[in-house]
């Protein structure tokens, strides 16, 4: 094994996109329904986020997400829709400017790279790297991550897998309960079917009452994608995973070179905003094969 300090930003050669969700006619009679609420609700087109609003709409894993999530309940389906439309709004997850959280990424706590067998994105939490004090930073550099994952998802994926190393974590480090609190209310409302699997690993008997303790804000759909010290190598191709965990993967962590590379795959200006296409670029990832007029750091 070599070390690297290369980001993976493509699945393993010959990886098969799992799961891929049909959907029958009473299904799509229900999309269709749930799209006409949520532009209903659009920004006018003056607001200047109105044009990230839309992107996101626009996406095709987007309201099929919040049915799935709803149980196809349109009334809950609009419920959460609207919630997360407001929270963008608020939040503007995909305008954070990579400097903005940079620094909460030195040590490494929290890295994008690599992906499972079934082409997800996987995110390494090691608690005990943390660096920083709790702020609401913390939580923006979070999101600055799940939405770098979901840029990086191969066509027909729409989730993402976590790893949780506990190694060297101390109570010191270990996030509060108060701070999950916050996470999971991210992730369970605002991220929804959006965790495909999520990965404990060297959780230490003194750290087991963090998990008790935030139990009772787990969803049961959240409860059943969880799993302690499970054998890796079922979930993940031996040359994405981390050498940490026995894989061939010997990611050498360099702050720079790893903040660097993230930035140019998902193509993020400095302003947040994305960097646009050069035309051979753009024709390649068209449908069609020919590229759109756009203007640089408008929404892609």
């Amino acid at each position: 094994m070599t070390k690297t300090t290369d980001v993976l930003t493509t699945p393993a050669p010959g990886t098969v996109v799992k799961p891929v969700h049909e959907y029958d006619d009473e299904q799509r009679a229900k999309l269709q329904t749930l799209r006409e609420y949520a532009y209903s609700l659009h920004l006018p087109e003056s607001d200047s986020y109105a044009p990230w609003e839309r992107r996101w709409l626009d996406k095709p894993d987007t309201l099929p997400r919040y049915l799935r999530a709803a149980k196809w309940k349109l009334d809950d389906a609009r419920k959460r829709i609207k919630g997360t439309l407001e929270w963008r709004r608020e939040f503007k997850p995909e305008l954070i400017p990579p400097d903005e959280v940079k620094i909460e990424a030195a040590t490494g706590k929290i890295i994008l790279t690599g992906f499972d067998v079934d082409g997800r994105p996987i995110i390494y939490m090691r608690p005990g790297r943390e660096n920083t004090e709790t702020s609401p930073r913390q939580l923006r550099h979070l999101v600055y991550i799940l939405e770098r994952a979901k840029d990086l998802m191969p066509p027909g994926q729409e989730s993402l897998m976590i790893i949780v190393d506990y190694k060297s974590t101390t109570l010191r480090t270990n996030p509060s309960i108060s701070v999950a609190r916050k996470v999971l209310t991210i992730l369970q409302h605002h991220y929804v079917e959006t965790l495909g699997r999520a990965l404990v690993v060297n959780l230490p008997g003194i750290l087991s009452f963090f998990y008790k303790g935030i139990s009772p804000f787990l969803d049961p759909v959240t409860r059943d994608k969880m799993r302690f010290n499970p054998d890796l190598f079922e979930l993940i191709p031996r040359a994405h995973l981390d050498a940490d965990f026995g894989g061939d993967y010997e990611f050498e962590f360099d702050h720079e070179a790893y903040w660097s590379q993230l930035i140019q795959a998902c193509g993020i200006a400095p302003d947040g905003t994305r960097v646009a296409k050069t035309g051979l670029e753009a024709a390649a990832s068209h449908p069609t094969g020919i590229p759109t007029a756009a203007k640089d750091h408008s929404p892609r």
